[in-house]
């Protein structure tokens, strides 16, 4: 299997290579693209929702269908000339440190080279391990069972930040090993939870994933050039917000019927 290397803040990920069509519904004019991908490489449908401008950030949300017990990881593409770093938080916790997320230049992050792509698949708990991510209740999440936090529940958030200056990488290369196979995290779901107030998505702290990591060194500008911020609910949910049509479509008399001709009342081959 083919391996891209990522950075870390002083780090450098070994990640998979990632399709070019989990970014076709994408749009063309973002600097960062972000996609939220299944196991098997496909896209999860995004729904867009607004675009917006604050100061020299560019913020761009939408919304996804979460699927329950589905493992998914974020996948982002550095379509800059560029190296840049991203901070990437997933229900308000960032996805290296586990720390709470303001989605600041001063969190630990990943750094992608120029026009370069990276999937990752879940928490860092090690300098060679992640633990997947997966759809799952609010109190079964991460966030909700390690700090009790459910103050961004829901939201998987991507801040993109520019180099601040050229440095000289200092990096100790990682062994492009194969990747080890991941148990399905569904068996999590498994396990006794609380009751939770809020009905929405989260995500879950799913099965030990392969993930070797080392070290370089990045500087970040002080402020992001563009936010990603993707909210996933489930179904139902997005149904009774609107933001997608759930309503059974009514039939057309002309071209929906098609069942044959009735026999007359007392026909005999009735």
């Amino acid at each position: 299997m083919k391996y891209l290397s990522v950075i870390l803040l002083t780090i450098i990920l070994q990640a998979v290579a990632v399709p070019s069509f989990a970014f076709i519904a994408e749009r063309r004019a973002e600097a960062v693209q972000v996609a939220i991908v299944q196991d098997s490489g496909s896209p999860l449908p995004g729904i867009p929702y607004r675009m917006t401008r604050i100061g020299g950030t560019a913020v761009i949300k939408s919304y996804l269908e979460a699927r329950k017990g589905e493992q998914y990881g974020i996948v982002v593409r550095n379509r800059t000339p560029q190296r840049i770093g991203v901070v990437i938080a997933v229900d308000g916790r960032n996805i290296i440190s586990g720390q709470k997320s303001d989605l600041t230049s001063r969190e630990e992050m990943y750094v992608l080279a120029p026009y370069e792509s990276a999937q990752l698949d879940g928490w860092r708990t090690a300098q060679d391990t992640v633990h997947r991510f997966y759809f799952t209740e609010p109190s079964d999440s991460y966030s909700m069972q390690t700090f009790h936090d459910s103050s961004a529940m829901g939201v998987i958030a991507v801040a993109a930040f520019r180099e601040k200056q050229p440095v000289r990488i200092l990096r100790e290369r990682a062994k492009k090993e194969q990747m080890m196979g991941s148990p399905e995290a569904a068996g999590s779901m498994n396990k006794s939870r609380s009751e939770s107030a809020y009905d929405g998505a989260g995500t879950g702290f799913g099965d030990a994933h392969y993930s070797p990591i080392t070290r370089v060194a990045f500087t970040p500008e002080a402020n992001p050039f563009q936010k990603n911020l993707i909210k996933y609910e489930w179904r139902q949910t997005l149904c009774r917000q609107g933001v997608i049509s759930c309503a059974q479509k009514p039939r057309n008399r002309l071209w929906d019927e098609e069942r044959y001709a009735p026999y007359p009342p007392g026909h005999a081959g009735r």
